[in-house]
């Protein structure tokens, strides 16, 4: 893939970024359309799941997020693009990682606001064609957003929360043209990777088996609800041996994405894979129910081995397959009196 290509596919997002973080909240719509295909397919968390359209997106997704959080604006951490591993969807796709930020000064999806900052985590991956986005993946972490606001809406967590950190080398926004072979070789390990997680009974145990494609000091930082985790040892213990133990009948890993640009990478799928909780998970009880997870995992290679990992996993989705609306039960406890803040004319999002 030409490197010029790569650019241009870069520029493309950076265009419609600019353009969406600076419009008004009335002008995004028609903004939307511009950068998007008309059939622009958008897969974003529930309660939003897929819409197509870019309309459509601006209205159900955009619009409200910008009305609630004034003032947002969006923190980088890592920008990359790539040719897809898989060519079926193939094409170019470009990826950013960071968090939105802005004052909770309104409701959204029913979480009563705070008047404070609070930072929404996400990752994108975006396919662009000619001077078009034409698809979206879009997750955000929005039980990570509930427990800035002070809800709980899990159990207690195996590891620690935090508001994640980009890397540690701070070299993950890349708006410049990168090494072609450092990108293939960072695809490289996580296909090894991947191969190893897919595998979960296999004849090493596990901090033996995540040795082979990690550092001894790897930096796991999960979703809300699981929390973030350091070291292999930690890292076992905290979670992947408990979701191993919590789990059987994990079906195959499928993505629609894979990519990698100089030291990092990642993917999404929808589903990435489906298991079935049969051991307990998160501190709930056993289903016997299959269940889908939507993951976006985004890594940084340190050397031969993979020293960070950010993960987006949509547990509302997940939950409410088991029968737990975690939204709806968050709603029911709600203060309607908290239902919006007094926000100086100046600082509204209009």
């Amino acid at each position: 893939m030409k490197k010029t290509q790569l650019q241009h596919a870069k520029q493309v997002v950076r265009s419609f970024y600019n353009d969406l973080d600076m419009a008004e909240v009335a002008e995004i719509p028609a903004m939307m359309a511009r950068h998007c295909s008309p059939n622009l397919l958008w897969r974003g968390y529930h309660p939003f799941d897929e819409i197509s359209g870019p309309e459509a997106v601006a209205q159900a997704f955009w619009q409200p997020l910008r009305g609630a959080l004034t003032r947002m604006q969006r923190r980088l951490d890592v920008f990359m693009a790539g040719e897809n591993y898989y060519s079926d969807p193939g094409g170019i796709w470009v990826c950013s990682m960071g968090h939105l930020m802005g004052l909770f000064d309104r409701p959204w999806l029913n979480i009563a606001p705070t008047g404070k900052l609070v930072f929404l985590r996400y990752c994108a991956f975006h396919r662009v064609e000619g001077e078009q986005i034409t698809e979206t993946a879009m997750y955000f972490d929005i039980p990570h957003l509930m427990m800035q606001a002070g809800l709980q809406p899990f159990p207690p967590q195996t590891a620690s929360h935090q508001v994640q950190p980009g890397p540690q080398t701070h070299d993950g926004v890349m708006f410049d043209a990168q090494d072609s072979a450092a990108g293939e070789q960072t695809l490289d390990l996580i296909q090894r990777m991947v191969t190893d997680l897919g595998t979960w009974q296999g004849a090493l145990p596990l901090e033996e088996e995540l040795a082979r494609t990690w550092h001894d000091d790897m930096l796991w930082w999960g979703p809300a609800g699981i929390g973030a985790t350091y070291t292999i040892e930690r890292y076992a213990k905290q979670h992947s041996g408990p979701f191993r133990a919590g789990f059987t009948e994990r079906s195959k890993t499928q993505h629609i994405c894979r990519i990698g640009e100089g030291n990092f990478g990642g993917f999404f799928g929808w589903p990435n894979f489906t298991a079935v909780p049969s051991g307990g998970f998160m501190g709930m009880p056993a289903t016997g129910k299959p269940g889908e997870f939507r993951v976006i995992d985004i890594y940084r290679r340190d050397g031969d081995k993979l020293a960070e990992n950010w993960v987006f996993i949509d547990l509302l989705h997940f939950w409410k397959q088991q029968g737990v609306d975690i939204l709806e039960r968050m709603r029911q406890i709600g203060s309607p009196a908290m239902s919006t803040f007094h926000v100086p004319q100046g600082d509204l999002n209009t």
